[in-house]
């Protein structure tokens, strides 16, 4: 997995999807739709986005669920949270989309690039010229009774939280069929090196740089203080299982801060890598540590 890695499929369809409810990109998604237009490509807004920005009558439009099939890249206007969302409709269909993140509001760790550079960073995506990150995404499966009844993909990580009412949760964890540890925490976070500087950075877990192949199993605010963050290979198939509190949906699961599956007892998660990358146009203006600079204040007295 090479850090730089230029995008070969010709450009013709540009996707474009705003955060939900994004006013401010009402004046960006007009010049953006002229722009297309000057260039012949042509844009494909998703729903909200073209009435957000008032072209429902003169663009191509399509949910957000159809963005992923319907065109050769997409533009996410929005924060981190718009990216991820796209990103793992982009996984959950299996093609190869590449993403192009811009930020409305501060920098993000994926929306890295700035509103001000929103239009040479597009000519560079669609000319060829921009360098695209393939970034590792997690798989997880939830089996019951030997059946799988969840499968999912999550580029940042995918997480088990007790539920308010419950108590401190217990959890089996192994690599392939080595047992690792029970872990009694919180919760238990599983991340790729992208999504170690989300949740998993929150609860005290190490920042793993994205083209390092790893992945992190973090225990959130665990019980014993010996219960630490391990980094392991990022082939490793992660096998998480509860053992006590486990009834009456005491523990869910989410992938991406998304959609909570409770689990049941004899539930076994399954975390893998995917086999898919997804694929994102990197901002050449800044490096990935500039960003942590950014995001983190580093240094910064």
């Amino acid at each position: 997995m090479t850090a730089v890695h230029h995008h070969t499929r010709a450009i013709k369809r540009v996707g474009v999807v705003a955060k939900s409810g994004l006013r401010e990109a009402a004046g960006t998604l007009v010049k953006l739709s002229a722009w297309l237009d000057t260039k012949i490509l042509t844009g494909v807004f998703e729903t909200e986005t073209a009435t957000l920005a008032g072209l429902t009558n003169q663009v191509t439009t399509c949910s957000r669920d159809e963005m992923p099939t319907a065109v050769d890249m997409i533009l996410v206007l929005g924060g981190d949270g718009t990216l991820l969302a796209m990103g793992d409709r982009i996984a959950q269909h299996g093609v190869d989309v590449p993403l192009l993140g811009v930020n409305f509001g501060g920098l993000g760790f994926l929306t890295e690039i700035t509103l001000a550079e929103l239009f040479p960073a597009l000519e560079t995506a669609v000319d060829g010229s921009a360098s695209l990150d393939q970034r590792r995404m997690l798989r997880a499966v939830i089996r019951r009774d030997e059946q799988a009844i969840t499968d999912r993909v999550a580029l940042n990580d995918v997480t088990l939280t007790r539920n308010a009412t419950s108590p401190i949760i217990d959890l089996s964890v192994s690599v392939g069929s080595q047992f690792v540890a029970e872990f009694k925490a919180d919760g238990l976070i599983v991340a790729s090196p992208t999504g170690s500087t989300a949740y998993n950075l929150a609860a005290g877990g190490p920042i793993v740089h994205p083209v390092v192949e790893a992945l992190v199993i973090t225990p959130i605010a665990p019980h014993t203080l010996t219960n630490r963050p391990i980094i392991v290979p990022a082939n490793s198939d992660i096998r998480i299982q509860p053992i006590s509190n486990c009834d009456d949906n005491q523990i869910i699961v989410s992938f991406d801060g998304q959609s909570g599956v409770p689990l049941a007892c004899n539930d076994i998660v399954s975390v893998a890598s995917s086999e898919q990358p997804l694929q994102l146009f990197r901002a050449t203006s800044r490096s990935y540590f500039t960003v942590l600079r950014e995001k983190l204040k580093w240094a910064e007295r």
